[in-house]
Parts: structure tokens; C-alpha cells; sequence
């Protein structure tokens, strides 16, 4: 299926490594120029090297790569000092740190709801006027599964990540967007293979003395798909909701999780 999105630009953020590059990779495959904003300039450039390097069929695709930290005021303008106007926005920024919620104080909430909150309402922001004049605009909001189905140790992602899918939930609604092309989504991963998932699986592990190994065995039993996800399979989705087909759907949330989540709704 041609998704109709080529020669598109689009800002993919956290796109060194993990869902976020499983994202540009799959938008490269399709066409779209895209500019890769992560913290780390060596992964970030590693990354963007694969993707010109698997880069098919004679189209000239820009990939540029911005190194910033895109929680930051600072991060943001060095991105939108490159290029101001986007067709595709992925907004994504790595999840706040595990624990128990007694030990986070006033500073530990504040930066998770600035990372997972307030950063993709400013990119939306940023955006969203452009988008609608030029008639189309796709903004994927990486989340997390944990929005539908909060887990204990996750409490600064669960309340982060809520506040921002409540505002996406009006917003995408907005008759001056949705009637003009502009669609606001938000994709909620349940466990892919990254290296945030083995994050958790290793402090789980040490907290346990099991061995790390032990630690996902046990979680991939629990998927009905008895494994986890690949961020090439994450990418693909994404792609999809920044397609041409995909005009019709906005303020949803989609949640990739090989059947973990129980519920109905």
C-alpha cells in the first residue's frame, strides 16, 4: 500500500534507538524526509547513517539529524532552527524512572510532567497552525500502555502520561484542526524489545536476585503473543496513522501490545 506521504517532512524525536527509530526508519521507507532529534550525537548520527544507507528506490530523502535534549526550551528551537514547518510530528521523550512513589519528590514530578506532558503539547503547538493551513498534519504522541492499564512501579509515567493523553483528547477534536487535515494521535506500546524495557527487567531482577533472562521469560508468558514487540512492527503503525488513508481517524489511542491488555475498551 502506497501511504501517499512522500516527500513529506517529518520530526521524529528519541529517534537514535527503539520505538522512536523504528518510526523514522519506516518513514524513510515510505518517502518522507525526516529530521532525527535525540540527546546522544553519536547514536543519533550512527542511526541516521543505517537509515540513508537503507534507503530504496532512487528518491532523494533528506534525513537531517538535530543532537538536543527536546524536554528543554533550548532543544526544541535547535530543532525548529533547522526547519520550521512539518507535515509529520512523532513526539516521544524517554519514560521517568521507576520506584516507589514515596521516594519522588515535587523535582521528580515536575521533570517527568515537563518531558511527557508539556514537551509534545509544545511541539503540537508549535505545529498545528502550519499543518492546518497547508491541509494536512499527522502528530503520533509515543505514550505508553501503562495510560489504560497503570503499573505500580511506573506512578511519574502513569500520571505524566495521562495529563497528556486528556489533552489530546480535546484538542484533536478541535473543529479547526480535525476539518483541516490535521489528525492527533497517540500510539501506547506495550512491551517491545528496547532498551527501556530491559531497564526495568534489570532493576526487577536485581530487586528479586533473579537472573534477567529469568525476569523475561516470565513477562513474555503473559503476552498472549507470547513475545515481545519490535520497534520495525511499532514503526510500521505509526507510519500508517501519518498516512494519507489514516484522515479519518484522530483523538485515538492505539495500543500495540500483542494482547496484553485485558479490557474490552
Amino acid at each position: 500500500m502506497d501511504l501517499g506521504i512522500a516527500n513529506k517532512w517529518a520530526l521524529v524525536c528519541g529517534a537514535s534507538k527503539g520505538l522512536g527509530l523504528g518510526c523514522a526508519a519506516a518513514l524513510v521507507g515510505e518517502g518522507v524526509n525526516v529530521v532525527m532529534v535525540a540527546r546522544g550525537q553519536e547514536a543519533l548520527d550512527a542511526a541516521a547513517a543505517r537509515l540513508r544507507a537503507g534507503a530504496v528506490g532512487g528518491k532523494p530523502i533528506e534525513i537531517i539529524t538535530v543532537p538536543a535534549d527536546i524536554t528543554t526550551v533550548e532543544g526544541r528551537a535547535a530543532v525548529f532552527a533547522v526547519r520550521q514547518d512539518f507535515d509529520i510530528v512523532v513526539t516521544n521523550a524517554g519514560g521517568p524512572p521507576s520506584g516507589d512513589f514515596r521516594d519522588w519528590d515535587r523535582e521528580a514530578w515536575i521533570k517527568a510532567v515537563d518531558a511527557n506532558m508539556l514537551t509534545p503539547i509544545e511541539l503540537i503547538k508549535a505545529v498545528v497552525d502550519g499543518m492546518a493551513a497547508r491541509g494536512f498534519g499527522r502528530i503520533v504522541n509515543i505514550t505508553s500502555s501503562a495510560v489504560k492499564a497503570p503499573i505500580d512501579i511506573l506512578g511519574l509515567s502513569n500520571g505524566a502520561r495521562s495529563g497528556l493523553t486528556g489533552f489530546v483528547a480535546g484538542v484533536a477534536r478541535n473543529p479547526q484542526l480535525a476539518s483541516k487535515g490535521v489528525t492527533i494521535n497517540n500510539l501506547l506500546p506495550g512491551k517491545f524489545d528496547t532498551d527501556r524495557l530491559a531497564s526495568i527487567y534489570q532493576a526487577s531482577a536485581e530487586k528479586t536476585s533473579q537472573s534477567i533472562d529469568a525476569v523475561r521469560a516470565v513477562a513474555q508468558k503473559q503476552v498472549p503473543a507470547q513475545r515481545f514487540g519490535t520497534p520495525q512492527e511499532f514503526g510500521a503503525i505509526c507510519a500508517f496513522l501519518c498516512s494519507q488513508q489514516a484522515g479519518y481517524l484522530t483523538g485515538q489511542n492505539i495500543m500495540p501490545d500483542g494482547g496484553l491488555y485485558p479490557g474490552a475498551f
